[in-house]
């Protein structure tokens, strides 16, 4: 199999509710995974995008934090409508989505 031409990490990382940083897990980042996994399969993607969970992407305070290579451009995704436009203006568009990048100066 050919290598990704896409590939979306979601940190997944868990930490203690008492941990001043949090953590992407209790901020919906399996939600947020899951949605990303399930817009690759219906636009026919699998095989050339492929969405993982990533443990920490030591950017809690984004969370939920998302990066894409390999263009290595970094998402705060919060919702199904965030994912939805990096689907289609980032992944099969080729355009930064500016508005949720965490280093906007990268479009």
């Amino acid at each position: 199999m050919p290598p990704f031409e896409k590939h979306i990490f979601i940190c997944t990382n868990q930490r203690s509710a008492e941990d001043p940083r949090g953590c992407c897990l209790a901020r919906g980042s399996e939600k947020i995974r899951e949605c990303f996994k399930q817009e690759v399969k219906k636009r026919g993607l699998k095989g050339k995008v492929r969405a993982n969970a990533a443990g920490c992407l030591d950017h809690c305070e984004h969370g939920p934090t998302v990066v894409i290579y390999p263009e290595g451009v970094w998402y705060h995704v919060e919702n199904e409508q965030d994912v939805k436009e990096i689907m289609d203006r980032h992944i099969e568009g080729g355009k930064i989505v500016s508005r949720l990048a965490i280093y906007p100066d990268k479009t």
